[in-house]
């Protein structure tokens, strides 16, 4: 009788170097082992791949400068010149989640942005951000992002609300839509990688299925860098141009 598959097994945090302050637990996990690599990763290929910039880019070169350029018409296209500023931590962003994701189709290794902390973590450090560089560049008057001018005061009693309400969840959406799009994509590949195993040479059409939702996932992966990336463009317009 084959083993019972556990589609969750995948996700399950392990600690690689124990360490614990007191009641805290500081263990080196391969939650962190994978995040450390997808930052090398990351590096290494734009250090690399700029170490000698050459008027006609090799192929490394090029992977670098699309996603320059990716980002930054991103950036130009949601938040103007102004948001161009903030690049860095965009880029940073959004290439810190596309490795992630991109790393977790790699058979044996751990998808970092498939647990919620992570995501969360990210997601109120881009709000934190937003709502400082908003009540920076116009004080009380970033105020009026939740009640827009001209809107009769009868309105505002239920507009008001209804916009601080979509303002303060923004982390919780923003988060759990990268997390549950990575996780249940990977739970669905090992699901039907069981069946495979489990029906033998009878097993093609699930193996059809499964390369299907292997490219789709590879798709998925990109796309949820995007998304996570583009949003955050969104709110930091919000924060500089009150829309």
């Amino acid at each position: 009788m084959a083993a019972e598959i556990n589609p969750l097994e995948q996700f399950e945090i392990r600690p690689l170097i124990p360490l614990h302050v007191g009641s805290v637990d500081l263990s080196f996990t391969n939650s962190s082992l994978f995040m450390t690599i997808g930052v090398v990763l990351v590096t290494l290929l734009i250090t690399l791949a700029t170490w000698q910039g050459r008027l006609v880019p090799g192929r490394w070169q090029s992977v670098a400068e699309l996603s320059y350029e990716f980002v930054a018409n991103m950036i130009q296209e949601n938040v103007g010149k102004e948001g161009m500023r903030y690049f860095p931590f965009i880029f940073t962003l959004f290439m810190f989640v596309l490795a992630g994701n991109m790393i977790g189709m790699v058979p044996y290794t751990f998808t970092y942005t498939s647990h919620i902390i992570v995501t969360f973590g990210m997601a109120i450090v881009i709000f934190i951000g937003v709502t400082v560089i908003g009540l920076a560049r116009h004080g009380f008057g970033f105020f009026k992002l939740f009640a827009p001018a001209g809107v009769p005061w009868l309105l505002l009693l239920l507009l008001v609300p209804i916009e601080l309400i979509s303002y303060f969840i923004r982390p919780f959406t923003l988060s759990i839509r990268l997390f549950a799009n990575m996780l249940a994509g990977h739970a669905i590949l090992v699901v039907f990688g069981g069946f495979v195993a489990g029906l033998g040479i009878f097993g093609i059409a699930p193996l059809a299925m499964d390369v299907g939702f292997i490219l789709l996932e590879f798709l998925v992966a990109g796309l949820q860098a995007y998304i996570f990336a583009i949003l955050t463009c969104l709110y930091l317009n919000d924060a500089i141009h009150l829309h």
